[in-house]
């Protein structure tokens, strides 16, 4: 007789592992059980739980699957930074960043959504691979466990915020998103604050609409890059179709429904985008709802033209934000020594 296909638990809800389990003639509290050690334990094995009797633990592996990721290769930068390689069930590989600040007791996790990506942004390394799939809910808050793991181990120190700015667009894994979200933040799971959490977008204004009706607590970020249509048609083909007006409509109401905090994050390219006629332009974003912008150094990839603005440039670009008081934080780039650093994911050997 052939083998039955097992079915992956991390994709049932609590009710149906509970109907499951009754069905089995089981007691509904091993439910809630078997919830807590998929999500408050991250347990990646049947025998690791250890309150179930050994002959429920048999009847669940021979029914159900667990399907984790793996570390496939750890590199490590001069500043600290912590590029992991994971490898999936199915052989696909992604990767998450943990940047670590220790003077301001912040340590970050920056995960992926999908494998590969189908933005084409013209400066990201991501943006050069096809989309292969998304990731699954379980994948992203598996990404998150293991990071977590690799910070207490090397830092001493858990990590304190998530940003969803790894390989793939968010948004167009969105349901994969926020069940990675709920795993994260629910007291069933890992009882993260969602304030701690942000999303990143290249900018789906439907999906940055639907985030606000669906009720998320997140932060959101706005990969921005550019503050007027004709130059962000340029590098980010998406905005063909989610051009700023229709952005601005739907962060506004983001903003509105939610009161979430939104920034805007602005890659700094020589000669392209960082004249103070840009700055003007994008002072003008910045007035409709209370917005952080994040200006951050390019980091060259292979096959990019774009160069990184000259510091004295940057400077003085964030000075005229500045003057109109809009909050604005330069960052550095952390970890481009091992092509970990934004825009640079690639799966690269």
């Amino acid at each position: 007789m052939e083998d039955m296909i097992k079915q992956d638990i991390r994709k049932l809800s609590f009710e149906e592992i509970r109907q499951i389990l009754t069905d089995m003639g089981e007691p509904a509290f091993r439910a809630k059980q078997i919830y807590e050690w998929l999500w408050q334990k991250s347990a990646h094995t049947f025998d690791a739980m250890t309150n179930l009797s050994k002959d429920l633990r048999i009847k669940l592996s021979a029914k159900f699957e667990i399907l984790p990721i793996f570390t496939d290769k750890v590199q490590k930068s001069s500043d600290g930074t912590i590029k992991s390689r994971f490898i999936l069930h199915d052989g696909h590989k992604i990767e998450s960043v943990l940047i670590p600040v220790p003077d301001d007791d912040r340590y970050t996790v920056c995960v992926s959504t999908q494998v590969g990506c189908s933005l084409t942004c013209k400066f990201c390394a991501t943006g050069q691979m096809k989309r292969v799939r998304n990731l699954d809910g379980a994948e992203i808050y598996d990404q998150y466990v293991l990071v977590n793991q690799q910070c207490m181990e090397i830092y001493g120190h858990p990590l304190t915020n998530v940003v969803y700015m790894g390989m793939g667009e968010p948004l167009l894994a969105y349901s994969s998103t926020l069940d990675s979200i709920a795993m994260l933040t629910e007291p069933f799971g890992l009882n993260i604050s969602p304030k701690r959490i942000t999303v990143s977008t290249a900018g789906i204004a439907k999906m940055i609409r639907k985030l606000a009706d669906d009720d998320t607590k997140v932060n959101l970020a706005l990969s921005l890059h550019a503050a007027d249509d004709t130059k962000r048609n340029e590098i980010m083909p998406i905005n063909e179709q989610n051009n700023l007006e229709i952005l601005m409509e739907s962060l506004a109401y983001f903003y509105e429904k939610t009161g979430n905090k939104i920034s805007y994050e602005y890659i700094a390219f020589q000669n392209f985008n960082d004249s103070i006629e840009d700055a003007k332009n994008l002072v003008k974003l910045c007035k409709s709802f209370p917005v952080k912008v994040n200006i951050i150094e390019y980091n060259p990839i292979d096959g990019s033209s774009y160069l990184k603005a000259d510091e004295d440039k940057i400077n003085l670009f964030a000075r005229h934000l500045r003057n109109h008081d809009i909050i604005v934080t330069v960052r550095r780039s952390r970890g481009k020594d091992i092509d970990a650093a934004c825009g640079q994911l690639a799966n690269k050997e």
